[in-house]
């Protein structure tokens, strides 16, 4: 199963909220899997479906491979389930070991050995979208390219990303390709706010204050140039947001969810849907219900004002 080129046209149109496999698989001790765990994830999974959900994001080491490997169990048992999603994964995160230290790895042999595992985890032929999971300090385009290039030829996988890049190292990874890098998935959210301090701070003092900003230079205007379509991990800030009294900003996100009567997980997601760089959150609760409780965030639509009250009431300082 493949997208209509070009795929970063239509990703997000085709599933605006992505869900993030991570917490599927039980624990990360590397052990089998259970069927407690399959009924876990098999309801974490129809909830994604059942809010319009259609791309799912793994990575070869979430729970140590488990996280993917029940996944591909209830491919298994209902092989229907394919045909209503598209599968993503992450490569490139390489744990300590008693041999080695923990390190990135971009290598053709490491990404294509991983890819083989990934299909065989997943049960599958053909992955729909690799992503370089965190960039590597050895990286050689043209090695990915090769290694990318096999893998394409081969059936393997359809399209390539990256995860945690700038601009600067997207454009230095796309001279080498043939093919457009159709993803980027980056921790985003109302408590990670450099993305969008990069561009109010500019030639302003503020920017001295929010030194995180600066690497975020041009990397939303450069996925908005070539159509990478960026993605948000981290996106319902790890529950920072969960109760009115915790903090300012999350009064104001509770009480802009009573005036559009639904949750505040609703609105953080709406809050990152609202800008025009196309953001798609990702979705990582292992809950059911909690899965179902932001299929609200894709019929709310933020007033401007709206938008920059939450901004400028998380951020803490007023814009200059």
């Amino acid at each position: 199963m493949s997208f209509p080129l070009p795929l970063q046209t239509h990703l997000r149109d085709v599933t605006p909220l992505v869900y993030g496999c991570m917490a599927l698989g039980g624990d990360w001790n590397g052990g089998p899997v259970t069927e407690t765990d399959i009924a876990h994830a098999h309801a974490a999974v129809e909830a994604a479906l059942d809010i319009g959900v259609t791309l799912f994001d793994h990575a070869d080491i979430y729970r140590r491979g488990k996280a993917e490997a029940v996944f591909g169990e209830l491919l298994k048992r209902d092989p229907g389930l394919r045909a209503r999603m598209r599968l993503q994964s992450k490569c490139g995160i390489r744990f300590a070991d008693d041999a080695n230290v923990g390190r990135f790895d971009f290598s053709a042999d490491h990404i294509e050995r991983s890819v083989d595992g990934i299909l065989q985890r997943l049960g599958i032929t053909h992955l729909d979208i690799l992503l370089l999971h965190r960039p590597d300090a050895l990286m050689e385009p043209a090695e990915v390219a090769r290694a990318f290039g096999r893998l394409k030829a081969a059936g393997k996988v359809g399209h390539l990303g990256v995860s945690n890049m700038h601009a600067a190292q997207m454009r230095w990874l796309q001279t080498a390709l043939d093919e457009p890098l159709v993803a980027n998935q980056l921790e985003l959210s109302l408590a990670k706010l450099d993305f969008i301090d990069a561009g109010t701070t500019f030639n302003d003092p503020q920017a001295a204050t929010r030194p995180g900003a600066a690497a975020w230079a041009g990397t939303l205007e450069y996925a908005q140039q070539h159509g990478v379509q960026l993605q948000a991990w981290g996106s319902l800030a790890q529950g920072r947001f969960n109760e009115p009294a915790a903090s300012g900003a999350a009064k104001v996100v509770h009480e802009i969810a009573e005036t559009h009567r639904t949750t505040a997980n609703a609105v953080l997601l709406a809050w990152l849907l609202r800008h025009p760089a196309g953001i798609q959150p990702v979705i990582g609760s292992g809950s059911a219900e909690r899965i179902r409780a932001c299929g609200d965030a894709t019929r709310i639509q933020l007033s401007r004002e709206e938008w920059y009250r939450l901004y400028v009431t998380a951020r803490g300082q007023a814009l200059p």
